[in-house]
């Protein structure tokens, strides 16, 4: 009698549980796997930017830049399906603004770090972030600019380097 009112108990309190449903949804995913792309000229593709010997008194506050210089990336060969192409930067980002390149450890300079600039020399381009579209032919130079920036009030003075990665990115 006492297995049959377990048994009874049981039944019952499974009757009692609802089920939950999940949500759902669907991924759909589209692209194109291409051979083409251009060639980046070889006097481009690992470059030594040179900002310069700037004064501490050009950064009389945070975001104050200096130091501007361009830079070019030489793209060649481009087949004709390619019309457009950007570039996107990489590299690890200053702490106090992750816009910014860090400088890197061996640096001594402090509370600044390198901002990378659309080819008007004043739209940044925020790091892991991809420049506007530029359009090409067979050929193109695509030009930026680089700038030491402010990170805070005061800058420290001493040695300032960084480095960053570049992958071009076709529209």
């Amino acid at each position: 009698m006492m297995k049959k009112s377990l048994i009874l108990a049981v039944l019952a309190g499974s009757a009692l549980v609802s089920t939950a449903h999940a949500a759902s949804g669907t991924l759909n995913f589209t692209g194109t796997v291409s051979a083409d792309a251009c060639t980046v000229s070889p006097t481009t593709k690992s470059q030594n930017i040179d900002l310069g010997r700037v004064a501490t008194s050009d950064f009389s506050a945070i975001g104050a830049t200096s130091g501007s210089r361009q830079i070019s990336i030489d793209l060649t060969a481009c087949p004709a399906a390619i019309t457009a192409a950007a570039v996107n930067f990489t590299g690890p980002t200053h702490a106090d603004n992750r816009k910014l390149l860090a400088l890197s450890g061996a640096s001594t300079a402090k509370n600044l770090g390198i901002a990378l600039f659309e080819d008007d020399g004043v739209t940044l381009i925020p790091i892991g972030s991809t420049s506007k579209s530029q359009n090409l032919t067979t050929t193109a130079t695509l030009t930026y600019f680089a700038k030491y920036q402010s990170t805070a009030a005061t800058v420290t003075d001493g040695t300032a380097e960084a480095a960053a990665d570049f992958t071009i990115v076709y529209n």
